[in-house]
């Protein structure tokens, strides 16, 4: 399905059930809704699930002009708004946590789920493709989708992406956003894994301090600890939500 959000088509799949609490998944950079369909297969029984191609990725739009994590929160606000979501949970990894701290603050939410989110400004903006396609291929069954993101994350590595692409990515993550996690009042869970090389696990402390109502949970693994630990990941949110 597609949506013409702040001049940009969006591409996204709504499924599960109709009457369970919302629940909207954002994936990472350089990814696409297959990231997080994972999640969203087994909580659909419960859940009405939407998970969306973030504006630049997938089969979305890019930006009309180099947008902030600001704009890509106005453009989710507008999203939510028009497809009538009330009170989504909100989970997000990545990149996608990073923009669902900024939504959250700013917006009334049921519940946060951060997988491996950094809070602070990135010291690199380069090899994305390189280090996500490297963790993707060792995870067990996710060969396939390690392949299909290959046409998604070569053209949006810092290197390789287009003009407007890499200001977005200069743009999203020189942001810090402990601020705005100080103002999340809604229950929050944390799940980062041990070995994350690509948002520090002091983040993850940091944001079980400065929130008011969050808990962590670290398990063995990578920046991709969430499909590592699937079977676990899986009950926790059960638990959780």
């Amino acid at each position: 399905m597609e949506i013409k959000i702040k001049d940009v088509i969006v591409h996204y799949t709504q499924y599960g059930n109709n009457q369970g609490k919302d629940v909207l998944l954002l994936h990472g950079w350089g990814q696409n809704i297959e990231m997080m369909k994972p999640i969203g297969d087994h909580l659909k029984e419960k859940f009405k699930i939407t998970i969306l191609d973030l504006p630049g990725f997938g089969e979305s739009r890019e930006p009309i002009f180099p947008w902030t994590l600001n704009d890509y929160s106005e453009m989710l606000e507008l999203f939510v708004e028009s497809l009538k979501i009330k009170k989504p949970i909100v989970i997000g990894h990545s990149f996608g946590g990073r923009l669902a701290i900024n939504y959250s603050s700013n917006n009334r939410i049921e519940k946060l789920v951060l997988f491996g989110s950094p809070i602070r400004p990135e010291k690199s903006t380069t090899s994305l493709k390189v280090k996500t396609l490297k963790s993707l291929k060792k995870l067990p069954g996710m060969n396939n989708i390690a392949e299909k993101m290959k046409k998604y994350i070569g053209s949006r590595d810092y290197k390789d992406a287009s003009t407007i692409m890499r200001q977005v990515l200069v743009n999203t993550v020189n942001k810090d956003l402990t601020e705005n996690a100080k103002k999340i009042e809604e229950p929050t869970l944390l799940v980062w894994g041990n070995d994350d090389e690509e948002a520090s696990i002091n983040d993850a402390h940091i944001l079980e301090q400065v929130m008011p109502d969050a808990g962590l949970v670290i398990l063995p693994g990578t920046h991709y600890a969430y499909l590592e630990n699937l079977n676990q990941v899986i009950k926790i949110l059960n638990e959780f939500l």
